[in-house]
């Protein structure tokens, strides 16, 4: 085998693992899931070495996606960090032996606290599944080291289970993409779903006509607006709009006729407006539904009071 079919070998062993789990998600990832949903507490994610490391990032997802929880080593423990744990928590406790000694000291400590724990191992009869309130199998039949013997197919298992489990409590709780933006406020997705039409709108310098001007006219004001429309207001509301489009379609429609009409002959009567708290996302879905490139910022009395384009929503 060549370098490449080595790694394309250990990629199909890792993905057999993981199709292999979906017959071991029995009532116990239910049971799991509603331990975790109903918990008034923390969810402790611990684990040693490996599974260790995958804990963290179990913890992390956890958290990012609306359900409380860190990660502890069991052996901090024995100096002092027992302490954060009350009995309104939940433990997960990884360990694809079920034996890991360091962990299993662990326990007894966490069942004299009367906290539940659910148990994630490769050996059901194992005593940390024992002692567990409830047990998710990620056995996997070999590891995709050659030698069976680096946790490879074993911590990709535990690491999609921890994933099946945070998919499924983001459901249960009806986690919404706005939940997620606060809960990762300096991300891109974050930005996008708490930025709002206000603090990206252009408000000053706005091309501004009236119906009744001409189309030469009108042209000038678009072009140094750099906006690519003119808005079209009558006693301070918004009567119309015209855009760059609409300009080069009636020069093609009436050639040398075009300089004889005026902005009401092209405007689009009911513009699409948007208040000022309206979130770019929502700008961004009414843009595309509507094939347009802007939308225009009004108040309570419909008066304009700023324009966001598709070059607004792009944000750094």
């Amino acid at each position: 085998m060549t370098t490449r079919e080595y790694g394309i070998q250990a990629i199909r062993d890792e993905a057999e693992a993981l199709l292999d789990l979906i017959p071991k998600m029995d009532d116990q990832f239910e049971k799991a899931v509603d331990m975790m949903l109903t918990c008034k507490g923390k969810v402790i994610v611990t684990g040693v070495g490996k599974s260790g490391h995958i804990g963290a990032k179990i913890a992390a997802t956890f958290s990012s996606t609306g359900t409380p929880s860190f990660f502890i080593n069991p052996l901090d423990v024995y100096h002092g960090d027992l302490g954060v744990m009350t009995s309104d928590d939940v433990v997960l406790a990884i360990s694809n032996s079920g034996l890991t000694d360091e962990l299993l000291r662990f326990i007894p400590m966490v069942l004299h606290q009367q906290i539940p724990i659910i148990a994630m191992t490769g050996n059901p009869t194992s005593l940390l599944a024992k002692y567990s309130t409830c047990h998710l199998n990620i056995s996997v039949e070999r590891e995709a080291c050659p030698l069976n013997l680096a946790p490879t197919s074993s911590t990709t298992a535990t690491l999609a289970m921890g994933d099946a489990l945070a998919i499924a409590l983001m459901q249960k709780r009806q986690f919404q993409p706005q939940d997620f933006a606060h809960l990762h406020p300096g991300g891109e997705l974050g930005k996008r779903l708490l930025t709002t039409a206000a603090d990206v709108m252009r408000s000053t310098d706005l091309p501004l006509l009236t119906p009744e001007m001409h189309l030469g006219e009108a042209i000038m004001l678009v072009s140094e607006g750099k906006l690519g429309l003119g808005v079209a207001e009558v006693d301070g509301r918004i009567a119309g709009l015209i855009t760059d489009g609409d300009i080069r379609r009636a020069i093609e429609r009436w050639k040398a006729a075009f300089f004889d009409h005026t902005v009401s002959d092209i405007m689009t009567r009911q513009p699409k407006c948007v208040k000022s708290h309206t979130k770019i996302t929502e700008i961004q879905s009414i843009m595309q539904q509507h094939k347009i490139h802007s939308v225009l910022v009004v108040n309570d009395d419909n008066q304009l009071i700023g324009v966001v384009d598709h070059y607004s929503c792009m944000l750094p």
